[in-house]
């Protein structure tokens, strides 16, 4: 069974930053894909290979990484806006066609 454990939100004023890490356990096969969602908003993912992409709205602020043993996900938030405010969720399910696994998210607050 996967689990899924995210940390690092916090609350920050624009232009600040925060690393958002997602710790993975469980069968590997069934988490090699991992995501970060903002609410229910894919920001982007991790494949197979460990390619990581950002979606559009966040390229150019986020990046999205993976440790070498593929057990932790990162997200670095940069330039923080106060859109950005939500819970952070870090989700994983195998690439090919099955349900996603989530975590129970992590807060992150922007204020101006």
């Amino acid at each position: 069974q996967v689990r899924l454990e995210e940390s690092g939100g916090d609350s920050v004023y624009t232009g600040g930053s925060l690393r958002l890490s997602c710790a993975a356990s469980g069968d590997r096969s069934d988490r090699d894909c991992m995501f970060w969602f903002k609410e229910r908003n894919r920001v982007g993912w991790v494949n197979g290979a460990g390619l990581a992409t950002v979606d559009d709205p966040w390229k150019g602020r986020f990046k999205i990484s993976q440790d070498n043993a593929r057990n932790t996900l990162y997200l670095q938030m940069d330039n923080l806006q106060v859109e950005d405010t939500a819970t952070y969720y870090c989700a994983a399910r195998r690439c090919v066609g099955s349900r996603y696994t989530w975590g129970q998210g992590t807060r992150v607050t922007v204020s101006s």
